[in-house]
């Protein structure tokens, strides 16, 4: 019997890592069994075209590789870490949890296309993936739902090299969008990472939505 897979997911500087660790230590006291990836996997060589893409080797526009191409790039990275042992794992019950997965594409090279070939796009790359590919379709898709003005600020804070994606603000703008989109399309749950006012939830707050959404979902 197949187990879970539980997807992180938000564009750059959204705090994914801040919250998968905070869900890892949550799984941990649950004494579920879970492997944790992070996707792109950028210490094995199935992701050197995703790593040639997002520094700039290909151009330094994110749009001049088209949605499909560089889509293509990130699955096939994704299709290695399921024959690598992944899959194993998965398919002999235990939970998955991924920092970024095929949801990711379907948020920042959905955000190439007019809003009308979006969800087009979305369904040819779940086809892909799932279908062709034979990867597991999520159990359960958490968006972080970050306004791209404070994904920002969140990446200069971090004070690391940026890749294409993270140095266009007009880029993570159309991500959001298209994330906003797609969640509402395909069921995610989106939690809201700030308030009325414009200022940040507290990481503690967001974290307990996060364990709630997931333990219900695992139990």
């Amino acid at each position: 019997m197949p187990g879970k897979l539980i997807v992180i997911e938000g564009i750059d500087g959204s705090g994914k890592s801040t919250q998968v660790s905070r869900l890892m230590q949550r799984l941990e006291q649950s004494g579920r069994p879970f492997r944790y990836q992070k996707f792109p996997r950028y210490e094995n060589p199935s992701s050197q075209l995703v790593r040639m893409y997002l520094n700039g080797d290909f151009g330094s526009d994110p749009d001049l590789v088209n949605a499909y191409a560089a889509s293509a790039f990130f699955s096939v990275d994704r299709a290695a870490a399921f024959m690598q042992g992944l899959g194993d794992f998965y398919r002999s019950g235990g939970t998955v949890l991924c920092d970024r997965y095929t949801t990711s594409n379907a948020v920042h090279q959905a955000a190439k296309l007019p809003p009308d070939e979006q969800i087009p796009f979305v369904e040819w790359l779940f086809d892909f993936e799932y279908n062709k590919l034979g990867l597991p379709r999520p159990n359960l898709v958490i968006f972080l739902d970050m306004p791209p003005e404070l994904s920002v600020s969140m990446i200069q804070k971090r004070g690391e090299g940026k890749d294409i994606h993270e140095a266009d603000i007009e880029y993570l703008r159309r991500s959001s969008d298209a994330a906003r989109r797609v969640a509402v399309e395909y069921g995610w749950k989106a939690i809201m990472c700030s308030c009325e006012d414009g200022s940040l939830r507290t990481p503690e707050n967001i974290a307990d939505e996060i364990a709630a959404y997931t333990l219900d979902v695992i139990k």
